[in-house]
């Protein structure tokens, strides 16, 4: 299936699974892709627990880990799952709050301008190859549909790098720029891809 993104924001071949945990973008361009992990409990795939969070229905009784984090208000656009199946939580017109504090080239409160994509793993344990074949499929159809983001992709570590470490060491940069037909570069620390 050819990807392609609605005038509402929405990716056609996505399960939707709408969360509470957004607001209205500022007047702003979307202009940067973040990369994320993310798994419940950690370390431990499959479920629905991702989905329960995203949309303030995890029960904190179902895992001690739980009682940490079910009282948060937080979401992604995008999750990427092993398996390659894609749920989108909100829209990519809408502010989804998946950055936190976090700053990009200068820019404060990346959430403003950027897209969160949630790959189902963790820092240190490899990636499917599906996952990153829908990634860079997600990422070629995002540039194409909002042309300022550009080169700019770049990991939750890096726009907050004193509170985070995903998408971790096992995340394998080179790869999806390779699947992307891009060059690598790293310019101020933070990695980036131009055209080869």
């Amino acid at each position: 299936m050819q990807l392609a993104i609605s005038d509402d924001g929405w990716l056609n071949n996505a399960r939707r699974c709408p969360s509470p945990n957004f607001n209205v973008r500022p007047q702003t361009p979307i202009s940067l892709i973040v990369v994320h992990n993310i798994s419940l409990p950690p370390k431990q795939f499959g479920g629905e627990y991702i989905e329960q969070l995203f949309c303030n229905q995890l029960n904190p009784n179902q895992h001690p880990y739980f009682a940490q984090i079910a009282h948060l208000q937080v979401s992604a656009h995008l999750l990427i799952r092993r398996t390659g199946e894609v749920i989108q939580f909100v829209s990519f017109l809408n502010r989804a709050w998946h950055a936190g504090a976090s700053h990009y080239q200068g820019r404060e409160n990346c959430n403003d301008f950027s897209i969160g994509i949630e790959l189902e793993g963790a820092d240190d344990i490899p990636f499917e190859k599906i996952q990153y074949q829908q990634l860079a499929d997600i990422v070629n159809c995002l540039q194409q549909h909002y042309p300022q983001i550009e080169q700019h992709i770049t990991g939750h570590s890096d726009i907050a790098p004193q509170r985070k470490t995903d998408p971790g060491p096992a995340f394998d940069w080179l790869r999806l720029w390779q699947l992307l037909g891009k060059r690598h570069e790293i310019n101020d620390g933070v990695i980036g891809f131009s055209q080869s």
